[in-house]
């Protein structure tokens, strides 16, 4: 009888639990799924019934018409490619070897190295936003995507070196003395080791990413040019031109949000799974 109430309260607490869960689904991705429904309708569907699927009455295309025809989304949505790929390539290679070095060459200069990484993953990068703007003047780097891409990977670098240093430091030594022995230079080691932390590799790209493609404050500030403009500049924009045409400003906000969604669902796995492996070991 005991062991029976025992099975009992654990499956009340697993029930629990379960509960408690789809309830918070439910708050994070409700929102979502009244805005995908109300842009696939007319004016008066929105407004009549917000909550309700579009009927033969209700069901329009014209919002995600009109954002295409005057949004200019399609360029904006190769420019965010453009810097996001650019961007997260650079953080993972530079990340990938500096992390290397720290962990294979214990001296103190690589300690102090490593502190200057956690000491930039601190500062917030928005105070030099001043002192970014001149430089990129300096060398005629505003409206390019080159301005873009160095600025992230300033900022993504010093986290994605932390990160990688978790993830070699769990690579056994005797593998990359094996590799030494065989006549490999460290520049061969570090490739052979290099599979070995693709959990990692691939929590650097999702981090690096998701705030990369998001980001409105230096697109702003370096990208205001229509040709250059990243998607997330682009929406801001529409939005505060068409502010009373809320079918178009629906569709923009989905066509914004589907990019993250894919993303975050393509990555979520990787991403969670080289966290837990670098922290915890």
């Amino acid at each position: 009888m005991i062991q029976k109430d025992g099975r009992i309260q654990t499956q009340s607490k697993n029930l629990l639990v379960h509960l408690c869960i789809l309830f918070f689904v439910l708050i994070a991705i409700g929102p979502i799924i009244v805005i995908i429904i109300n842009s696939f309708k007319t004016t008066d569907g929105i407004f009549s019934g917000p909550l309700k699927l579009p009927d033969s009455k209700t069901f329009s295309l014209d919002g995600y018409k009109r954002a295409f025809e005057n949004g200019n989304f399609i360029r904006n949505y190769i420019n965010s490619t453009i810097i996001t790929v650019g961007s997260t390539l650079l953080t993972v290679v530079c990340s990938c070897l500096a992390a290397y070095g720290i962990t294979e060459y214990a001296t103190k200069l690589a300690k102090m190295i490593a502190g200057l990484f956690t000491i930039g993953i601190m500062l917030p990068v928005t105070l030099g936003t001043v002192v970014i703007l001149k430089m990129m003047v300096r060398f005629h780097l505003l409206n390019t995507h080159i301005s873009l891409i160095l600025v992230y990977v300033g900022i993504s670098v010093p986290l994605g070196v932390i990160l990688m240093v978790t993830n070699f430091r769990t690579v056994s030594n005797d593998l990359k003395e094996a590799a030494r022995i065989d006549g490999a230079n460290e520049f061969k080691t570090f490739l052979i080791v290099l599979p070995l932390v693709k959990p990692g590799i691939a929590a650097v790209a999702a981090i690096t990413m998701l705030p990369i493609w998001n980001d409105l404050w230096f697109p702003l500030i370096l990208t205001t040019g229509p040709k250059t403009q990243t998607l997330t500049l682009g929406i801001q924009q529409f939005v505060g031109v068409h502010t009373n045409d809320w079918q178009a400003l629906i569709a923009s906000l989905v066509l914004g949000a589907i990019p993250l969604i894919l993303l975050f669902t393509l990555f979520s796995k990787q991403f969670i799974k080289g966290l837990s492996d670098g922290y915890s070991k």
